[in-house]
């Protein structure tokens, strides 16, 4: 790898019908192709990291930046995201999955290993790789190689998730540059284009998130409005009561049922409209 090599993917472990509407929210312009039965790859249009070794440059590494984009992504998501990057120093990944703490292992240019082993198998853990054989095929990058540099590991560790149906694109590799990247995604047959929408099209994207989520039933449909309804039926008479005895407690708490049941059912109406 060279200063000119820096360059990063990004993989989903969804279809791109999935991501791309999540994608949206990382504010980026980016190209999203599939790269598999269940997975799926962004390559970023532009260059937002410190180019190599550039002290006055106020951006930051690819590592930083890719590793925000895989958390921001997999928070907001049911799948994992695994972001791989390189530069002229160093290369490596950072696996977000949820709301748990992102890991990740990092090897130097000419391929000496500077991570903890524990992080291997983690990722294994989160991935649902075979425990025995793709931990052993793993925890082997973590070992000294004079003939493998950086590139090989990463070629190592992708070669690991094919079990999982992970196929990326000819051309798609690690050590390229991101120009190359861009350009090789950019002809793919099935390529979209991921752009910034406004805030109105990210809020409509976190709502039909939260709406697919374990959550959603709660929040709208025929559950959620017949929460809303006994938080109505249940709310007034107890303001009133508490308006009675002059009880300030039972009185706010009859508030915070009608608010509640009321936003609910408002929200429902809301949604509906904004559908038709």
């Amino acid at each position: 790898m060279n200063a000119t090599s820096t360059g990063a993917l990004l993989l989903c472990r969804a279809d791109p019908e999935t991501v791309g509407p999540l994608a949206h929210l990382l504010r980026e312009q980016m190209l999203l192709v599939r790269a598999g039965a269940e997975w799926s790859v962004l390559i970023p249009e532009g260059k937002p990291w410190r180019a190599g070794g550039a002290e006055q440059d106020t951006a930051e590494p690819v590592d930083r930046v890719l590793g925000g984009w895989a958390t921001a992504l997999a928070v907001g998501s049911s799948w994992p995201v695994l972001a791989l990057w390189w530069d002229a120093d160093r290369a490596g990944y950072t696996l977000a999955a949820g709301f748990r703490r992102p890991v990740g292992y990092v090897w130097l240019t000419d391929g000496t290993p500077v991570g903890e082993d524990e992080a291997m198998r983690t990722f294994a853990a989160r991935l649902g790789l075979d425990p025995v054989l793709d931990v052993q095929a793993l925890e082997a990058l973590t070992r000294p190689d004079p003939e493998a540099d950086a590139e090989a590991r990463l070629r190592g560790l992708l070669a690991v998730l094919t079990g999982t149906g992970l196929a990326l694109p000819a051309g798609l590799s690690p050590g390229e540059s991101a120009d190359r990247l861009r350009s090789v995604a950019a002809v793919q047959r099935q390529v979209d284009r991921v752009e910034w929408a406004g805030w109105r099209d990210a809020v409509r994207v976190e709502l039909d998130a939260v709406e697919s989520s374990r959550i959603g039933p709660w929040v709208r449909g025929p559950r959620a409005r017949a929460v809303a309804a006994v938080q109505l039926a249940a709310g007034l008479p107890l303001l009133l009561w508490g308006a009675r005895r002059r009880s300030g407690g039972w009185a706010a708490a009859g508030a915070v049922l009608l608010a509640q049941g009321t936003l609910g059912l408002a929200y429902e109406r809301a949604r509906a409209g904004a559908e038709n």
